[in-house]
């Protein structure tokens, strides 16, 4: 008997159609997602407003401004912190690679690409970008303008305050490294500051404006991290008002806003100061801005500051005032913790003040497009579906532990009667036999 030959390698196909590959469940959060998108017309908005920064004619491959603002925001929902990140997820992910419109064969992009149209695209085209996501939620009725909340990025690479005691300290504290003797070649911009760990780092400081009743941001500063809190206010303010003042013109959206907007601003007590106040105070803006301890003050030739503390502790003493500054740390440290905790941008991987801007902005951007996806779809980000399933296994299961706490707690009093013992014995059955009888009448 001969010995015979094994079967040989089968040649590969050279053409396969893309209709037979074979195709994943996908998430549907970023179908959901480029809904939204299409249905305000984002990426008719966003080509001519970017035109102006591409060749006619001849030049690199480029990258649509259309998918360059998705990318950034994958790196929110994703929780990505790098452009190189970014561009390794988008490889490896078919749902993402839907999400930007590239099909089976098209190669997505490199991270030098990301980068490049980055810096291609100056920091008011982000802006405007930014202020069209604002205009969305006020189109969605989640942005109101009336009463804003200002606060400071808690991150390690975002500057931090320190508690008002210790920072009272550390002003006497010798051997500090001072801005003036130290300056990181690479970034001069970065400042020595402390963050809120104890340590000391060159960093930048990101400042949020929030609109009180739905939690929208409406304004993102990056200043430096050795600014003080009350004149990076000012700025922050103008931001908000500047970017309110944008929002209106889009007639659509106007008609959701408050006819009293930016009528009142909160604040914790870092930002209070006699100039603040008063500033406020003359432009007919309400403040609830939290007082520090300062013992007892002077107020010769300051009528108009007095006036101003006096009415802001006023203000802050009522009912409305403890109810608002309740609130303030929760919907200013919410929008801290997606941006900077889940959306990774704790730590920088990027250099300059303008490049940290735009980063910042549309990350913040994809937390407002999340207030929309959460109000019209139930959540706000592709990672909250990890848990629905164990919240719904919770609900259904529920009674059953209700039915069980019952059950127990009459055995227990049964039990001490030896004449209806018989009666304690069936109580083990009582969960199996309500639930069936429960199922037999929703039948």
């Amino acid at each position: 008997m001969a010995m015979g030959r094994g079967p040989k390698q089968p040649q590969g196909q050279f053409w396969v159609e893309t209709k037979q590959l074979v195709r994943g469940p996908g998430h549907p959060f970023y179908g959901r997602l480029n809904e939204v998108l299409a249905k305000y017309g984002f990426d008719a908005f966003v080509e001519p407003l970017c035109q102006r920064f591409y060749a006619a004619s001849l030049g690199r491959p480029s990258l649509a401004p259309p998918v360059y603002f998705r990318l950034m925001l994958i790196g929110y929902f994703e929780g990505i912190d790098s452009e190189r990140g970014i561009a390794w997820r988008v490889s490896d992910s078919l749902t993402l690679r839907e999400f930007l419109g590239y099909g089976p064969t098209d190669a997505p992009p490199d991270h030098s690409t990301i980068s490049r149209n980055r810096r291609l695209l100056d920091v008011e085209t982000h802006q405007e970008v930014f202020t069209w996501m604002l205009a969305v939620l006020a189109k969605e009725e989640l942005l109101r303008g009336k009463t804003l909340l200002t606060g400071l990025a808690e991150a390690s690479g975002i500057a931090t305050p320190t508690r008002e005691d210790l920072a009272r300290l550390d002003r006497k504290r010798a051997k500090k490294g001072s801005n003036q003797d130290w300056k990181n070649p690479h970034d001069p911009d970065a400042k020595i500051t402390k963050m809120k760990d104890g340590r000391t780092h060159l960093a930048h400081k990101a400042e949020h404006a929030v609109d009180m009743e739905t939690g929208a941001v409406v304004a993102v500063t990056i200043q430096p991290a050795d600014r003080g809190d009350t004149s990076s206010f000012e700025t922050t303010l103008d931001e908000a008002m500047a970017t309110l003042s944008d929002v209106l013109e889009d007639e659509e959206a106007a008609t959701k806003l408050s006819q009293q907007m930016l009528s009142e601003v909160v604040a914790d007590k870092g930002y209070h100061s006699n100039s603040v106040l008063n500033a406020r105070e003359e432009i007919g803006i309400r403040t609830y801005v939290s007082e520090p301890k300062r013992g007892r003050r002077n107020w010769r030739n300051k009528a108009e500051e007095k006036a101003a503390v006096y009415a802001n502790r006023r203000r802050i003493k009522g009912d409305r005032g403890k109810e608002l500054l309740r609130r303030r740390g929760e919907l200013v440290e919410r929008s801290f913790a997606h941006c900077y905790e889940t959306g990774a941008m704790r730590k920088l991987h990027l250099r300059g003040r303008s490049n940290i801007l735009k980063r910042v902005l549309l990350h913040t951007s994809g937390f407002n497009l999340g207030l929309v996806m959460r109000r019209r779809f139930g959540i706000g980000k592709p990672r909250a579906l990890q848990g629905a399933l164990a919240r719904f296994f919770r609900f259904f299961y529920a009674p059953c532990d209700h039915l069980a706490s019952c059950r127990r707690a009459i055995f227990l009093v049964l039990r001490r009667s030896p004449r209806i013992s018989q009666a304690s014995s069936l109580l083990g059955h009582l969960p199996l036999l309500l639930i069936g009888r429960l199922m037999t009448s929703s039948e």
